[in-house]
């Protein structure tokens, strides 16, 4: 049986008081009309700090506009964003020490490219399962991620579109892909595709805002109900549909997913670092039954039967 060491697993999850920095760059239309979202809304506020990072102003959550969420979770927690002039697949250092800022988990608020360029919005974790780095990160490298951070991203999409109604618009957590991968802190990518026509759509921009807001009060939900599965995510394409339905409707969280056209990439010190960077400790290997043809299956299994974890099928949930 191979020995897994398990790191990080004692961290923020057991703290009353989380610090989340939303990543903004002045590169990216879809970002900055996010941002605009959030220092211009009807709904929340945000104020100027004394705070610098990667030489802009800091902005912090004062609250809400009406009185709806006076008990809310997020008051007990900070909430900020960053501005950067780097393109976000391509950050590479948070500069923590030449701030006073020192967040606990981040998220980037980012456009999404897609050659289809259907309108979607899309969150996912970062990580590189080749060799191949031309969108950023390392090579055969992960970021840090939460599989409760990337559920809560992926419920509160699915919240906020409801009540804002934007149907031409797809839903989707994407499987792991592009930088960066070297941040000391867990990550997740929240996105508004696919083409320079949404990404300026003002109604677009304000979901992104919202949803990233309730995805800080989900994941403390989810830290604090304490029911949610852990599991990585083997199979299936890019858009992962069935990964989208099994964390849809049932009490599972997922921090990384290896799509088919990769499997063959993986070995025992990537599927080690899955479990290494993955905030929360994991339950299962969940395997794509029907999206991973049999060759690969013959590649993976072996693999992770290599490590205490138990395997389980999408379908099996």
């Amino acid at each position: 049986m191979f020995c897994l060491i398990k790191i990080r697993k004692e961290s923020i999850l057991g703290e009353l008081f989380i610090q989340f920095l939303i990543i903004t760059s002045s590169e990216d239309k879809a970002s900055m009309n996010i941002r605009k979202k959030f220092l211009k809304s009807k709904f929340f506020n945000f104020e100027g700090t004394d705070i610098s990072w990667h030489n802009n102003q800091i902005f912090k959550f004062k609250g809400f506009s009406t009185h709806q969420y006076e008990k809310s979770y997020l008051y007990k927690n900070d909430i900020f964003i960053g501005l950067t002039k780097e393109p976000l697949i391509f950050l590479n250092d948070l500069k923590l020490s030449q701030s006073k800022l020192n967040p606990d988990l981040l998220i980037f608020a980012s456009r999404h490219t897609s050659k289809t360029a259907r309108p979607a919005f899309l969150t996912h974790t970062t990580g590189n399962w080749s060799k191949t780095t031309d969108f950023g990160g390392e090579s055969q490298d992960l970021s840090r991620a939460s599989a409760l951070l990337q559920k809560a991203g992926f419920i509160s999409l699915i919240e906020q579109n409801f009540l804002i109604n934007l149907n031409n618009f797809s839903l989707d957590i994407e499987v792991t892909h592009h930088g960066p991968t070297v941040l000391e802190k867990p990550l997740v990518f929240m996105e508004l595709g696919s083409s320079k026509l949404e990404w300026i759509i003002e109604d677009a921009g304000e979901l992104l805002a919202k949803s990233i807001i309730n995805t800080v009060l989900k994941f403390l939900e989810f830290k604090e109900g304490n029911n949610q599965k852990i599991g990585l995510g083997f199979g299936g394409t890019h858009y992962a549909p069935n990964f989208n339905r099994l964390i849809k409707n049932n009490n599972v969280a997922i921090s990384f997913i290896c799509p088919k056209y990769y499997i063959q990439e993986l070995n025992i010190e990537l599927i080690t670092k899955m479990i290494e960077n993955t905030l929360e400790n994991v339950d299962y290997f969940i395997i794509d039954w029907k999206g991973t043809n049999s060759a690969d299956k013959k590649h993976l299994i072996p693999l992770l039967e290599e490590f205490n974890i138990p395997i389980k099928k999408t379908k099996e949930f």
